[in-house]
């Protein structure tokens, strides 16, 4: 279930690195591996397992787990360790979608306004990153470019200087849910040149235009994932008529 990650320091590894550095490459081993969905949505994870398949202590493992439960992307079982949360409904992207319309337009105006010149700069290596990883192959690719496109939008709003909006985005935890959904290239493509837009905006220090910008990225991206909704109740009606079809 879990492939081993070269992140991870293993038993046979020196020690030197502190607790809380080990959780969070764990941590990041076992969230790149839920976007690439390695780990299945409502799977079962056990702490047992995930030590000896990262070559790792129990304690980290536990310390990765607490913090991805404390974020709603694990779910702690009674007496039978964690599972992974189903994929989220239609209606949950709903409210996701208006809550990030409320607020990101407004962290990528105060960003243009308050952005140091470091934080531009990691904003375009976080591009350059997403550019390597646009054409590569497979989920765990894929994966990878969606923490990238995780941490732009983090940083934006870290940018804004507004912790208050960043910790309610932090929650949402959008871009792990949306690309859990999809596995689809064109979607990486497209979001590149929004977030160019995004950046250029910010850079010119121009918060009409970053706004403006940031609230099109939101809409478009929810168009493009809202399709897979669309699909989805598309079939269930498809099914339904075949039902009624084979009782007439």
């Amino acid at each position: 279930m879990i492939a081993r990650s070269r992140g991870v320091k293993t038993a046979a590894t020196p020690p030197g690195r502190s607790r809380g550095r080990l959780a969070d490459e764990v941590y990041d081993t076992l969230l790149g591996q839920l976007m690439s969905l390695r780990i299945e949505p409502g799977s079962r994870v056990t702490i047992d397992v995930l030590a000896r398949e990262l070559g790792v202590s129990q304690t980290p493992i536990r310390d990765a787990l607490n913090r991805m439960e404390a974020e709603g992307l694990v779910v702690r079982v009674p007496h039978a360790g964690y599972r992974i949360p189903p994929q989220i409904t239609r209606h949950r992207f709903e409210d996701m979608l208006e809550v990030r319309l409320l607020l990101e337009p407004a962290a990528a105006r105060r960003s243009a306004e308050r952005a140091s010149a470091d934080q531009v700069a990691g904003l375009r290596r976080l591009l350059e990153e997403m550019a390597e990883l646009e054409g590569g192959d497979g989920l765990t690719a894929y994966g990878a470019f969606g923490l990238r496109d995780a941490a732009f939008h983090d940083l934006v709003a870290t940018s804004a200087e507004n912790q208050v909006i960043r910790e309610a985005l932090a929650r949402l935890h959008t871009h792990v849910h949306l690309f859990r959904l999809l596995h689809d290239t064109q979607v990486t493509h497209l979001a590149m040149a929004e977030h160019e837009q995004i950046v250029a905006a910010i850079a010119a220090r121009d918060p009409d235009a970053a706004a403006y910008a940031m609230r099109r990225h939101i809409l478009l991206s929810g168009e493009r994932f809202r399709r897979l909704f669309d699909e989805a109740d598309d079939a269930d009606d498809a099914d339904g008529a075949d039902g009624m079809a084979a009782k007439a």
